[in-house]
C-alpha cells in the first residue's frame, strides 16, 4: 500500500468552471477515505484522475515516492471497483476473479489461493461456480470486490460501488467493505453521493461542492463542527434547520432575531459574534435539538418560538415534525416514539441554545462557532 498525495489539483473541461478545483487531500497509508457530495461537485472526476483515467489539468499526484500524473493506468498499481459490476457473463465468478491474474501469468497454485482467500474474505465461497446471471446484485457487487482484491494493489477505487443496491444489500456491502479494510490495512479512496454510507464507512470523510473540497475530517467532526453552511445541511440526516435573522446586544447578552422571537446565544458566542450586532447572519440547529410540547416549554418563555405543526413523518421508533414559525417554513424536529400532534397544531418549541451554530450569510457561509478552535473547511 501507499501514501497518496493530491497537490492543488484542478481538471477543467471545455467550459469556465472547473470540475475539480485547486484540490489539495492527503491519503495515508492504509486510511479508508471517502469523498461525498452532491451530483456534478466533481469527486468521480478526483477519482477518475487517481486512476489515469481523466488528466490532470493542473497539479500533483504522487502515490508513494512517485508523482503518477503521466503514467499510464495499468502502471498505477490501482484496482477500482465501479457502480456496474462489469462482470464477465459468460465466466464462472471463479474465472472471474482469477482472469486478471491469469493476464499477468501468474503460477496456477498461487491465482488459487488468492481467489479462495479473497471469496472467503466476502463470503462468496459457495458461489465460485456459478455464473453472474445466477447471482443476486450484492453477491455480484462482491465478486467485483473480490476480483479487485486478489490484485492486491497498492491503491483501491471505488466509485459508487452500493448505489444500484436495495437498503438490505447496501448494509451487507458495508459490513462487507469495513471487515475487508480491516483486514488488509489497504488505502483505499471510495467516492458516493450518499452522506449515511460516507460517514459508515469514513475513517475521513471529504464533503466537495463545485468541485471544491469544504471539509475533509472525522465523520463525527463534521457532524458535529461543521466549518461552513454546506456541510452542516449536507451531514446529517434529516439535516441541520437553518434560520435567517440579525445579532442583537441587549444589557451585555447577545441574542439572535428570528423574526417572530428573540434566542439567548451561549456565552461561548460572545467573542466570535461581540462584535458583530445588527449584522445578518443564520443559525444552524439540528432537529434533535428541538423540542416540542414540554410543560417546561410554554409560551414566552426564553429561547422558545411559537410554531405550528405542518407535517408528521413517523418512522417506526421516531417521529420527524415539521413545523413553522411566523416567517420560517420546514424546520424539522426529531422526537422519539410515538407522536400525539397532528397537522395544524399550535405549540411552543424550545431551541437548545448550547449547541447552536451561527453561519455568515450564504450556501457556503463559514460556521463562525468554531473560530478560535482550529476547525477550518478544506482540511486534509
Amino acid at each position: 500500500m501507499a501514501e497518496v498525495l493530491l497537490e492543488n489539483v484542478t481538471k477543467v473541461y471545455p467550459g469556465p468552471v472547473p470540475a475539480v478545483d485547486n484540490l489539495f487531500l492527503r491519503i495515508a497509508d492504509g486510511e479508508f477515505i471517502v469523498l461525498v457530495g452532491p451530483s456534478g461537485c466533481g469527486k468521480s472526476t478526483t477519482l477518475r484522475m487517481v486512476a489515469g483515467l481523466e488528466t490532470v489539468t493542473a497539479g500533483t499526484i504522487r502515490m508513494g515516492d512517485r508523482v503518477v500524473n503521466d503514467m499510464a493506468p495499468r502502471d498505477r498499481d490501482v484496482a477500482m471497483v465501479f457502480q456496474n459490476h462489469a462482470l464477465y457473463p459468460h465466466m464462472t465468478v471463479y474465472k472471474n476473479m482469477a482472469f486478471g491474474l491469469k493476464l499477468r501469468r501468474m503460477p496456477t497454485e498461487e491465482v488459487d489461493g488468492k481467489v479462495r482467500a479473497a471469496a472467503r474474505l466476502l463470503r462468496i465461497a459457495d458461489l465460485l461456480g456459478r455464473k453472474p446471471k445466477a447471482l443476486s446484485g450484492g453477491q455480484r457487487q462482491r465478486v467485483a470486490v473480490g476480483r479487485a482484491i486478489v490484485r492486491t494493489p497498492r491503491l483501491f477505487l471505488f466509485d459508487e460501488p452500493l448505489s444500484n443496491l436495495d437498503a438490505q444489500l447496501r448494509q451487507e456491502m458495508r459490513a462487507a467493505l469495513k471487515t475487508m479494510h480491516r483486514r488488509l490495512d489497504a488505502t483505499t479512496l471510495y467516492v458516493t453521493h450518499d452522506q449515511e454510507e460516507a460517514i459508515a464507512l469514513g475513517g475521513r470523510v471529504g464533503v466537495m461542492k463545485d468541485g471544491r473540497l469544504q471539509q475533509c475530517g472525522a465523520p463525527t467532526a463534521l457532524f458535529d463542527c461543521p466549518a461552513n453552511r454546506f456541510v452542516a445541511g449536507f451531514i446529517g440526516t434529516p439535516p441541520m434547520n437553518f434560520l435567517t435573522g440579525r445579532i442583537v446586544a441587549d444589557d451585555g447578552d447577545l441574542y439572535f432575531d428570528e423574526g417572530s422571537g428573540r434566542l439567548r446565544l451561549p456565552a461561548r458566542l460572545q467573542g466570535p459574534l461581540g462584535g458583530r450586532p445588527g449584522q445578518l447572519m443564520t443559525l444552524g440547529i439540528r432537529p434533535q435539538s428541538l423540542s416540542l410540547a414540554d410543560e417546561k416549554q410554554v409560551a414566552g418563555a426564553e429561547n422558545v418560538l411559537d410554531v405550528t405543526v405542518q407535517r408528521i413523518e413517523p418512522l417506526g421508533d421516531k417521529t420527524d415534525v415539521y413545523v413553522r414559525t411566523a416567517v420560517h417554513a420546514d424546520l424539522v424536529c426529531r422526537m422519539s416514539g410515538h407522536c400525539a400532534l397532528q397537522d395544524g397544531f399550535a405549540l411552543p418549541m424550545h431551541l437548545n441554545m448550547d449547541q447552536v451554530h451561527v453561519f455568515e450569510p450564504g450556501d457556503e457561509g463559514v460556521n463562525v462557532s468554531l473560530t478560535g478552535a482550529g476547525d477550518h473547511a478544506g482540511a486534509a
